[in-house]
């Protein structure tokens, strides 16, 4: 007998096939019970009849409780009013392992019982229909870039120095040396992309500041680029493509998913390139006209990137933010060096920021002197100043935040649903 999928049904219809799962929900009415099935794909309807199947059979599915494993056999119909749109009619239940009695039942649970129990949570349709669009989102990033040619190139995860400053990293014993928890493979990237013309990195990256905001997890993944020869208009350029692509892609292959998250997908069809574009100068212009008593060279917060990102229907760069304010690495503009070559892509319905990114400094020179204002030991990038030592070449990059561009797509309240296991402020169980 065929074992098939539940997300497959439709294509065994009148067929007689075999389902393997665990027990999402039952009821009976005495002669007549209705088996809801769940195998991590979708969800599926069993008829069990008594009369059909016999006493035995039917006493074993009687004695199901939520969440135990089962193979069910029978003939798949097309039924529109049945979760999934697909009914089996059962012919045989084999029982693999009774449950014990399941702490997630069918009813509202708080945020904080559900947290100490995320390794049975994502088991519910809504968090599973969350982690289904998430694969779908790394798997349409992997896909572009190897479409434009682009060449998967990791970066560490221990470092000997970071890239922005060491105030919000998390510091280990490298063997009596410190070393830290990587806060972005950005300065890698850079080195391969001098080897490999076009790459990117994807994989997880810490930031140990003490945020409890909804946008913030101590342990993240990015996808990081770094294009040689690469301006900033040209970054951005890609960056838009990228976006588009992804949440078009999500648009057509997960409709499913999006429908449980009751999402709103007119606000996704909208995503498009070419996105707007506005300069620091120009935020802070439209921060002051909302009210706001914002100084020219401070950095946006997340309320403040919400009243920005409002006045479009779509993501909106935001370049040219001030030079002090932005890492060291930051091309400063030939034309007003009080601002860099740099630009963020804010996300809309208050999102914030998923991309930052910008051109990189590619002259030694001011590169060390950048470093020396910023006081960052100079011995520990002696081998990224090798780069501009040898072959130099104008360059830029960006990283994108997976579990905020996961939290937009999907329409989440918070970020903590976006990621199997969040890592945040004074939680790390389970």
């Amino acid at each position: 007998m065929e074992t098939v999928l539940i997300k497959n049904l439709g294509r065994h219809s009148g067929q007689q096939i075999t389902v393997e799962g665990w027990l999402y929900n039952r009821r009976s009415s005495g002669k007549i019970m209705f088996l809801i099935v769940r195998d991590g794909t979708g969800l599926l309807q069993g008829v069990v009849a008594k009369k059909e199947v016999g006493e035995e059979v039917f006493a074993k599915a009687d004695q199901l409780t939520q969440e135990s494993s089962l193979r069910l056999t029978g003939i798949v119909h097309e039924e529109p009013r049945s979760v999934g749109g697909y009914e089996m009619h059962v012919t045989n239940v084999e029982v693999i392992h009774i449950a014990q009695e399941y702490p997630i039942t069918h009813k509202e649970h708080g945020v904080d019982f559900l947290a100490e129990r995320r390794h049975l949570w994502i088991r519910t349709p809504r968090q599973t229909a969350i982690l289904r669009v998430r694969s779908e989102i790394e798997h349409a990033f992997r896909d572009f870039f190897y479409q434009r040619d682009f060449v998967l190139a990791d970066a560490p995860i221990i470092t000997p120095a970071a890239c922005e400053g060491t105030t919000t990293l998390f510091e280990l014993d490298y063997h009596g040396e410190k070393a830290f928890l990587s806060q972005s493979g950005q300065l890698y990237s850079e080195a391969n992309a001098m080897a490999l013309g076009r790459i990117y990195c994807f994989g997880p990256t810490f930031r140990a500041e003490k945020s409890k905001t909804r946008r913030h997890l101590m342990e993240f993944w990015m996808i990081e680029a770094e294009m040689a020869f690469f301006d900033l208009e040209q970054n951005m350029r890609l960056q838009e493509d990228m976006v588009s692509y992804v949440v078009q892609r999500v648009l057509e292959r997960c409709q499913n998913e999006l429908k449980v998250l009751e999402r709103d997908i007119s606000k996704l069809e909208n995503i498009k390139a070419p996105f707007p574009r506005i300069s620091y100068t120009e935020a802070v212009e439209i921060l002051n006209k909302a009210g706001e008593d914002f100084p020219w060279g401070e950095d946006f917060g997340a309320p403040h990137e919400t009243i920005i990102s409002s006045q479009f229907d779509r993501p909106v760069f935001v370049h040219r933010y001030p030079t002090a304010i932005k890492a060291f690495y930051m091309k400063p503009d030939p034309n007003d060096p009080k601002v860099v070559l740099g630009a963020d892509l804010l996300a809309p319905e208050g999102y914030g920021e998923v991309i930052g990114g910008g051109q990189r400094i590619d002259d030694l020179a001011l590169l060390e002197q950048r470093i020396a204002e910023h006081k960052l030991p100079v011995e520990a990038f002696e081998w990224y100043l090798d780069l501009r030592r040898y072959g130099s070449a104008p360059h830029s990059g960006f990283g994108l935040g997976l579990e905020r561009t996961v939290a937009w797509i999907c329409g989440l309240d918070h970020i903590r649903e976006t990621i199997p296991f969040p890592r945040m402020l004074h939680k790390m169980y389970p």
